[in-house]
């Protein structure tokens, strides 16, 4: 079965990496390797293009998709978080861009049989990688009631996640909750019809994508990254971050605003005198978002928001 995805803002994110034939350029989140794909051809001849992805049905897929330029690519499987690790262990003091998609892909949802879909009947899993220890099972079925509600509040801002903890855990005193579609079904069941007509969005998302973050310490991972960032870009290069909920472009905002303008001096002291000295600049104040005719073939893009900095 084939890799689907549609990468998001490829226009957007091709302008905005401002590469050239030579640089160094980073795709930390190759997916269906659509970005990584256009990076390549930019900024070769004498490029190089780094490409990582926690899930190994990403990095297979990237293998094949790139092979016409293997000469200039190096893949790993890993986090992004890793990125200073992989730099540094391959000889690499900074880097020309740096791009951090930060959607799951479409294959993950109709072909990854691991529960990210409540539309399918798949064992509770929501790893982006196999290889770690924490499941979606052992969070629905072991975690008690109140790290559920926190869970489901925290991370995906849940209206009933007190009501939708308790009834999982009442469930699941008489037999475990193994599959996506009936903890789907536990969500509809609990959450009151007038709510559920008036969404946009299926009732189980929200507590679906609180389960998948704390699977994946996604939003641990990425606070980890952005500590980073600046020491691992050259001089004019460029960060590219995607997000898809505000959780994670409230994270990547903050530190970039601490990049940018951190002095803690007074207002009205005409020159700083705590010493900061800015490290980045964002390209544009407000984030940019996917066009009406793009989000038209592809659905997903529709709550896209992507942020670029320059290191200054």
């Amino acid at each position: 079965m084939g890799f689907e995805h549609t990468s998001v803002m490829p226009q957007e994110v091709h302008e905005h990496q401002n590469l050239k034939p030579g640089n160094i350029s980073v795709d930390c989140t190759l997916g269906g390797a659509g970005h990584a794909l256009a990076t390549i051809k930019a900024i070769l001849p004498g490029g190089t293009l780094i490409g990582i992805d926690q899930d190994l049905n990403a990095i297979h897929h990237a293998k094949k998709i790139l092979h016409p330029f293997k000469e200039n690519t190096l893949l790993f499987h890993s986090n992004f978080s890793d990125l200073p690790t992989i730099l540094n262990s391959n000889g690499i003091k900074g880097v020309n861009s740096i791009l951090l998609d930060l959607g799951f892909s479409l294959n993950q949802l109709k072909n990854g049989n691991r529960g990210f879909s409540f539309n399918k009947n798949e064992p509770l899993d929501m790893r982006m990688d196999i290889r770690n220890d924490l499941t979606a099972f052992e969070i629905v079925n072991s975690f008690p009631e109140s790290e559920l509600t926190s869970i489901f509040f925290k991370f995906g801002e849940e209206k009933f996640s007190r009501r939708i903890a308790k009834k999982i855990v009442e469930i699941r005193k008489n037999t475990p909750i193994h599959t996506s579609s009936e903890l789907a079904q536990i969500i509809i069941d609990i959450i009151p019809a007038k709510y559920k007509f008036k969404q946009r969005i299926h009732p189980a998302t929200r507590v679906f994508q609180a389960i998948r973050i704390a699977v994946n310490r996604e939003l641990e991972q990425l606070e980890k990254f952005m500590q980073t960032v600046p020491s691992l870009l050259l001089k004019g290069g460029r960060l590219c971050i995607i997000s898809f909920h505000s959780l994670e472009d409230r994270i990547v905002k903050h530190a970039l605003r601490k990049f940018e303008n951190n002095c803690t001096c007074p207002k009205d002291l005409p020159i700083c005198l705590c010493g900061f000295i800015p490290q980045m600049k964002s390209v544009f104040r407000k984030p940019l978002v996917a066009t009406k005719e793009e989000i038209k073939f592809n659905p997903m893009a529709r709550s896209a928001k992507l942020r670029v900095a320059q290191k200054i």
